[in-house]
């Protein structure tokens, strides 16, 4: 019987690939780290460095805490060294991504030289994680027919400065604390030249505190968080049509101009009151009006809602509107009151599963009344849960506040008075993070 010989001689298999496949895979690593298969052979020499894809960290976290400002110096210029060698190197390469972490002690124009190099070779996803001392980011950041990804992100607040926008091909935007300048209405300007943008963040970015205008039939995915703050906005205005994922957090505004959110599937609200607005409803009274607002939302099929938007409901919402799409709620029950959830709930005619993340309220003076707080067990059963369609319900983080005995009565009283309850889940959450099923 004829046999063929092994061959048991070592082979560099990965060396013979063609050097685009291996650039492709060293576009998986780090930047840095890629830079050691330099040291293989000639031929792995300088491919790291016409990798696709850049990713840059010089920021003080990778440092060890005792690390003196001297050696942090020193290894700040060597990287920053490196990043120069490497944009050289590359030549007239073309680059698909570009991420970069830096912090104080990096040479601000230095930043602006790679921003700018890497948007003249055509970089279609930028990611800037830089807090800096120096001047504003380049106005260019703005102005790229290449980028359909960017990302700017800040430790303090950072500026840009903004001339023109004009994002042709950009489907993903993501500001976080940064400043885009005063008295204008950057959201509008942003979005007037971002033609097919699907996802839009703008967490804490500062420009016109009094008004918050989105208005985009392209967005899929928005979140816009402003309570950074304690100011009121005058308007508020969402056109934003085709919108299936909203995360929105702020104060509540003087008026709602307008809320379109005609296809909106999933929503996290966290509404606020403002030190002003908690001072006046410590009495009682209606201190704003966000229903419609909630209007807008009333479509929604999954629906988070915080603590603080509870509070907003009692007191800042004439009326609860009834929210007949909705199948899945999730209330942050923690330390605040439930005087709005019964006519929450009760305009909820097709929940199937709630939530609560928390089962620990504020006791006020509505939950000696039957229908004025779910909490009540010892007396009637309030309408809301007697005519309750929800099928599921679980309760988060149970056991982590005192008062176990008290929670455990409120679940009895759940199980005693929802007719159509199927399934409790109860997560039980203490130091060894126990799970519990019932």
């Amino acid at each position: 019987m004829n046999s063929k010989k092994k061959d048991t001689g070592s082979t560099d298999r990965i060396s013979n690939l063609p050097e685009a496949l291996i650039c492709h895979i060293l576009s998986f690593l780090p930047t840095e780290d890629s830079a050691w298969t330099s040291l293989l052979s000639r031929k792995w020499r300088y491919l790291f460095a016409y990798s696709p894809n850049l990713n840059f960290d010089a920021s003080v976290k990778r440092f060890h805490p005792g690390t003196s400002r001297r050696v942090r110096t020193l290894i700040l210029s060597v990287l920053t060294s490196f990043v120069d060698r490497v944009l050289v190197w590359r030549g007239d390469a073309a680059v698909n991504k570009f991420s970069l972490k830096c912090g104080q002690g990096v040479d601000q124009e230095r930043v602006n030289h790679w921003i700018l190099n890497v948007l003249e070779r055509g970089v279609s996803d930028l990611d800037l994680h830089v807090t800096l001392d120096g001047g504003p980011l380049p106005a260019k950041v703005f102005e790229s027919k290449s980028l359909v990804r960017l990302r700017i992100e800040s430790e303090n607040i950072h500026g840009v400065d903004v001339k023109d926008v004009l994002l042709p091909k950009l489907k993903t935007l993501y500001l976080n604390r940064v400043m885009l300048g005063e008295a204008e209405d950057w959201f509008e300007k942003l979005l007037s030249g971002c033609h097919v943008l699907e996802e839009l963040a703008l967490i804490n970015v500062y420009s016109d505190i009094w008004k918050r205008s989105v208005s985009s039939k392209t967005i899929k995915r928005l979140t816009l968080s402003c309570a950074d703050c304690d100011n009121i906005p005058d308007t508020v205005w969402f056109d934003t049509p085709n919108v299936v994922y909203l995360d929105y957090s702020d104060y509540v505004g003087v008026k709602y101009t307008k809320v379109n959110f005609g296809s909106l599937v999933e929503a996290r609200i966290d509404l606020k009151m403002n030190s002003d607005q908690r001072a006046h409803a410590v009495f009682g009274h209606l201190v704003g009006n966000a229903r419609d607002f909630l209007m807008g939302i009333c479509n929604v099929q999954t629906l988070y809602l915080s603590a603080h938007t509870l509070e907003v409901l009692t007191f800042c919402c004439e009326s609860t509107p009834v929210f007949k799409n909705l199948i899945h709620l999730t209330i942050q029950g923690d330390k605040t009151g439930w005087e709005s959830l019964p006519a929450l709930l009760k305009n909820c005619p097709n929940l199937e599963t709630l939530v609560f993340q928390g089962l620990r309220h504020r006791y006020r003076i509505n939950c000696e009344d039957v229908n004025g707080c779910i909490c009540n067990f010892s007396g009637g059963i309030p309408a809301c849960l007697s005519s309750s369609p929800v099928k599921v319900l679980k309760i988060m983080r149970f056991g982590v506040y005192d008062g176990i005995e008290n929670q455990m009565e409120q679940i009895k009283h759940f199980l005693e008075t929802m007719p159509r309850l199927e399934k409790l889940t109860i997560y039980y959450e203490s130091t060894i993070h126990q799970l519990m099923m019932m």
